[in-house]
């Protein structure tokens, strides 16, 4: 019985000797396929595809992933292949070469970083993984141009992984010198950024802000990826950005932005004229900080202090006029102008109620003062909205504004007209 078990445990050790010897017989196929066909990549596009199909699938082998010969023959007919792809793309006069595989240079990577799990000190390791760095970059590069930046990353990121294995390795690396690596770094962030992918941007921007990048970029993203879960810190990330880029408008809308969520009207003003100063052609400023002096106006006025209200309802009404000054048929102004009309107006229907019910001489005089300034306020309202309605003929805020100022003013006619047009609309109240 003990022979018997010998035998059987020398059997199964030959089949398992010869799975592992097909396997890399396999791999070994599949990269002289890789690099026979490489020179010609167009031509010969359904058998490399074939073949690097199988190596990406054999490299997940347990077996594979123990021999370092088969990795290093597979990367570098993968590095072969992406070199050749990269001469025939780059002199491609007409610009629309294709490559037909856009993942060799990464996979040709990580089949070198597999190896270097077995054997860093492999001669074949160091000029391999220099010449993989430069495609990778080279096939990032392409990927970027091309926007598409999912590929654009994977292709950045590894040409980073690639630098810091061959500095482990006390090997030269194309990124060691000056900024380069900062400008990997860079890119990469940008590249998962532009493609959504945020938590994979995240690393590489707090790199580059632990490391006082001068991109403005990274803080401007660094704030939008950290807004929802922790709106301080995202607000850390953008003041330093705004200290290092004072003269840059894409943070400072971005912080204009960040207070309006906010409702920190007051910080908001000396921000947008800030903005104004820097962009003044950029209208829309204008009528954001009109909006900013008509919401402290309305503020001010439910809370009883009417000198503060006056002051900033006639600087709401300043900005948004200056909007009409550099464009005259522009919507927001126009209609942002009736509705601080419209809106003083409405505030004196209060006290026009209480009137109502005084029917002394001196209460009637009061009630007929107070309505002759309120229809007074609707009518300088009027000629806006009506503007307005001609600029946007299917906004049912002026629609409504106006089917109300018409029913104040007992034109009925006038009324009835807007009120059929917002039910066209579906808008019945």
């Amino acid at each position: 019985m003990k022979n018997l078990f010998i035998l059987l445990f020398a059997f199964s050790f030959s089949v398992t000797g010869l799975m592992a010897q097909d396997l890399e017989k396999d791999m070994k196929n599949a990269a002289k396929t890789v690099s026979k066909k490489s020179t010609d990549a167009i031509a010969n596009s359904s058998e490399i595809l074939d073949a690097v199909n199988q190596i990406d699938k054999l490299m997940d082998e347990p077996t594979i992933q123990a021999s370092k010969k088969a990795l290093i023959t597979a990367a570098e007919a993968l590095n072969q292949l992406a070199n050749e792809e990269f001469k025939a793309k780059t002199i491609d006069a007409t610009g629309q070469y294709q490559l037909v595989v856009p993942n060799s240079a990464v996979l040709a990577f990580e089949a070198f970083a597999g190896a270097a799990k077995i054997d860093m000190k492999d001669k074949d390791l160091k000029y391999g993984l220099q010449d993989s760095e430069n495609l990778l970059n080279n096939y990032a590069i392409f990927a970027y141009q091309e926007q598409d930046y999912g590929k654009a990353y994977q292709n950045f990121a590894a040409s980073i992984e690639a630098h810091d294995l061959l500095k482990s390795m006390g090997q030269d690396s194309r990124l060691q010198e000056g900024s380069l690596l900062a400008d990997q770094y860079f890119f990469t962030a940008v590249s998962a950024y532009y493609d959504n992918q945020f938590e994979l941007a995240k690393p590489y921007l707090l790199k580059l802000y632990n490391d006082d990048s001068s991109e403005a970029f990274v803080y401007d993203a660094l704030y939008n990826v950290t807004a929802e879960a922790d709106l301080d810190q995202a607000l850390i990330y953008l003041s330093k950005g705004r200290e290092m880029n004072p003269d840059d408008t894409g943070l400072l809308f971005t912080e204009i932005n960040h207070y309006l969520k906010l409702g920190e009207l007051d910080v908001l003003i000396d921000k947008l004229k800030s903005a104004i100063e820097k962009e003044p052609d950029n209208i829309s400023v204008y009528t954001t900080l009109g909006s900013v002096y008509d919401q402290l106006h309305q503020n001010a006025y439910s809370e009883g202090d009417t000198e503060k209200a006056t002051e900033y309802y006639d600087n709401a009404y300043s900005w948004y006029s200056q909007v009409l000054d550099r464009d005259a048929d522009n919507f927001d102004a126009t209609y942002s102008i009736g509705a601080l009309y419209y809106n003083k107006a409405a505030s004196f229907v209060d006290k026009l109620n209480e009137l109502a019910t005084d029917l002394s001489p001196a209460g009637m005089k009061a009630y007929d003062e107070t309505k002759a300034e309120m229809d007074a306020l609707f009518k300088e309202a009027l000629p806006y909205f009506e503007k307005a309605d001609k600029i946007n003929s299917e906004d049912r805020n002026t629609l409504i504004a106006l089917r109300e100022i018409y029913a104040r003013l007992n034109m009925l006619d006038k009324s009835e007209k807007f009120k059929a047009r917002l039910e066209a609309l579906g808008i019945t109240n």
